[in-house]
């Protein structure tokens, strides 16, 4: 949602910054970007292309890095759809239903954020390990959760369902409910209401929240590294195969991995920038739809006036 503040500091005498205050504010931002941001990133990048493209190359070509790549990109479309449906459910429960523990619902989303991940994946491991009452079950059952697939799967939506029920809830609370009610009143099924009302008006929120939710889920490390079981061939994302060459003392191919790991990042941010371009470009032409109606009858209004004016003109004259 586009928030504007209209009061510009900078324009009334009394909040107006000197000017070597603004370049100091301005020069330690810029300084601590290009330290912390810029400089790492393109070390990723150099140390990834030092040796040559070609080595560059078949370090992503190996068989170990292809099943990384491959792992990685399998977890995150998993992820994804299951985080989607689950934000969505969570975010429409918050924001139109009033029930006791409504608080703790709202709460708990945040338990990812405060848990340490490496913790998170040791809840896994004591969960469904073999030494569990569910993981022997499961095990029995031929079903492996931990150092398999599903439990590094099982990680990563814990780590990441957040993402989407926070950017919906604030907007859904703000836009209310007055359009659903209205589809519903006019005899709308309660799917047509979330397919042409609902999902219209949050599908810039919700766009955002996959994206967040794609880039933390290619990225995790310490849970997934909990759950894993390092397992080479089998279990290893890309940022647990970054960790294994490098103390490998294999640094083109650690740098490689991590550097379509910050693409990955990169791309991200690019395609946050367009959606935000077009949001904000969606929101100004509905301002101004509504506010041509505004200018009509103003013009209406002056020209009424103004023809008002000229016959009283005219009888005066008269």
């Amino acid at each position: 949602m586009q928030i504007s503040n209209s009061y510009n500091y900078q324009s009334n005498a009394a909040t107006k910054d000197p000017s070597w205050v603004r370049g100091l504010f301005i020069g330690i931002a810029v300084l601590f970007m290009v330290v912390m941001l810029v400089i790492p990133l393109l070390a990723v990048f150099y140390e990834a292309f030092k040796s040559g493209w070609e080595l560059y190359v078949a370090s992503l070509v190996e068989p170990e890095a292809l099943q990384a790549i491959k792992l990685t990109l399998l977890t995150a479309a998993i992820v994804l759809p299951i985080n989607m449906i689950i934000g969505i459910a969570i975010a429409w429960l918050v924001t139109r239903y009033n029930f006791k523990g409504k608080q703790l619902v709202t709460t708990l989303l945040d338990l990812p954020f405060s848990v340490s991940p490496v913790v998170a994946g040791l809840m896994f491991v004591l969960l469904f390990g073999l030494n569990s009452a569910i993981g022997g079950f499961l095990e029995n059952m031929g079903i492996q959760i931990i150092f398999a697939v599903p439990g590094i799967v099982l990680a990563t939506l814990f780590v990441t369902f957040p993402f989407v029920a926070r950017e919906l809830i604030p907007l859904m609370q703000t836009q209310g409910d007055s359009e659903e009610q209205a589809a519903l009143t006019l005899g709308a099924s309660g799917w047509q209401t979330f397919w042409h009302v609902t999902l219209p008006n949050i599908k810039w929120a919700l766009l955002y929240g996959l994206i967040l939710t794609n880039a933390r889920a290619m990225g995790e490390f310490g849970a997934v590294s909990v759950v894993s079981g390092h397992i080479r061939g089998e279990t290893n994302t890309m940022p647990l195969l970054v960790e294994i060459a490098y103390n490998e003392y294999n640094f083109t191919a650690a740098f490689a991995l991590s550097s379509i790991l910050a693409a990955l990042a990169l791309v991200t941010l690019l395609v946050q920038q367009i959606m935000t371009k077009l949001q904000t470009r969606k929101f100004a032409k509905s301002e101004r739809l509504a506010a041509a109606p505004l200018r009509l009858a103003s013009k209406d209004t002056a020209a009424e006036a103004g023809a008002v004016q000229a016959a009283d003109n005219a009888r005066s004259s008269s």
